[in-house]
């Protein structure tokens, strides 16, 4: 069975790049284990799929080389995939900060790829498990299925019970790719130790500023069994390592002095019931407990009032680790950019070999920039094939 190229994965990224490359006049079949394709698209977004992101720019990527996700970002936009998701009558919404979903279902995504690869005359296999991927005479051949091209768009590893695994980086190493070694990104943080105490708050969520390093993001944090969750946990785990701290700022946009002034305003007033008033009531006593012993603000030094401003404003934690990729949203790591053309997709030392979506070492933030990329680089690649 001959094609112009064979697509592995039937994800985001390999739909979009079968449908680019059919609607081009090639002939293309997606080989995707699972029994249908799409399957992480539907879980997305708690089931509405958060499809792009407005803010989308090179800068909200994680990849040991920043520069290489430029070209394919820039030549197809998140206004791009909104026209496509528009032509095919699918109503959408904003959340926050730029993410866009479906007003309905993660189904209306998935049957719009399909619908577009069947524009373009492609063939989905579903079912198929890939053993042996062969190279020879300039072609690729798995089982039955032989081409000159072969797109690895298999995706990482995280989410193992969606079938997600490391095939795609065993398969580049296979052809002499190398891989930057993945770690779970978009993934809650365990605490223990002098830390173990907030898992106590399990359930109580709060808007902070989050940080590691010089990544830092406003957001929701949220204190579980195991330790930290939550927009902002998520968004900083990508570029935590083991060892760092986490700084959570519990009162983010305060001026400094605000707890001077506050003793200035109402001196009788218990810290306690200052943290109470912004926090929820079972995290602003565990914060009080934890700090220096004050009473009445009226009875604390300036000097002791801002040593808790400031503890308050970077209470640093020490992750143990993380819940690894079975809680892991995308992975961070991936086929090594140096390999591939940034403007292709294609391998530098394997003609005809590509590699696309979460499979690459290119992981945007949590808010649909990840899906960006998979249609992104879908594009990049099925407008070479």
């Amino acid at each position: 069975m001959q094609y112009d190229a064979i697509i592995l994965g039937g994800g985001a990224a390999g739909l979009m790049c079968a449908a680019r490359a059919g609607q081009r006049g090639k002939r293309v079949v997606v080989l995707e284990r699972a029994e249908a394709v799409g399957k992480k698209i539907l879980i997305s977004g708690g089931g509405r799929c958060n499809f792009t992101n407005l803010h989308t720019a090179p800068d909200r990527y994680l990849s040991a080389n920043p520069h290489f996700a430029k070209s394919a970002l820039a030549r197809y936009t998140a206004g791009d995939f909104l026209q496509l998701v528009e032509n095919h009558g699918i109503a959408w919404h904003e959340k926050t900060l730029g993410q866009l979903f479906c007003d309905g279902s993660a189904r209306q995504i998935v049957a719009m790829l399909l619908a577009e690869c069947e524009k373009g005359g492609v063939e989905v296999r579903c079912g198929v498990d890939v053993g042996e991927v062969e190279h020879g005479d300039g072609r690729f051949r798995i089982g039955e299925y032989t081409a000159p091209a072969l797109v690895i768009s298999t995706g990482g590893p995280s989410i193992p019970k969606m079938g997600a695994t490391g095939f795609a980086y065993d398969l580049a190493r296979r052809f002499g790719l190398k891989v930057v070694e993945p770690r779970p990104a978009l993934v809650p943080l365990t605490l223990g130790g002098g830390d173990v105490l907030f898992r106590e708050l399990s359930g109580v969520s709060a808007d902070v500023v989050a940080s590691v390093g010089k990544a830092r993001f406003r957001e929701a944090a949220l204190f579980t069994h195991r330790g930290l969750s939550g927009p902002a946990i998520l968004q900083v785990s990508s570029y935590w390592r083991p060892g760092e701290a986490v700084a959570i700022d519990f009162l983010p946009g305060r001026a400094p002095g605000w707890l001077t002034e506050a003793k200035r305003a109402a001196p009788r007033t218990m810290l306690r019931s200052v943290l109470r008033d912004a926090l929820p009531e079972r995290l602003a006593a565990t914060l009080a407990d934890r700090l220096p012993p004050l009473a009445e603000l009226g009875g604390a030094t300036d000097k002791a009032l801002n040593a808790a401003e400031a503890q308050l404003a970077g209470w640093r934690f020490h992750p143990t680790g993380t819940e690894g990729f079975a809680k892991a949203e995308v992975t961070v790591g991936g086929i090594s950019t140096a390999e591939l053309s940034s403007r292709t997709m294609a391998s530098h030392r394997v003609p005809g070999l590509y590699a696309i979506g979460e499979a690459v070492d290119v992981t945007g933030w949590l808010g649909g920039y990840n899906f960006q990329w998979a249609w992104a680089s879908g594009v990049a690649a099925g407008d070479a094939l």
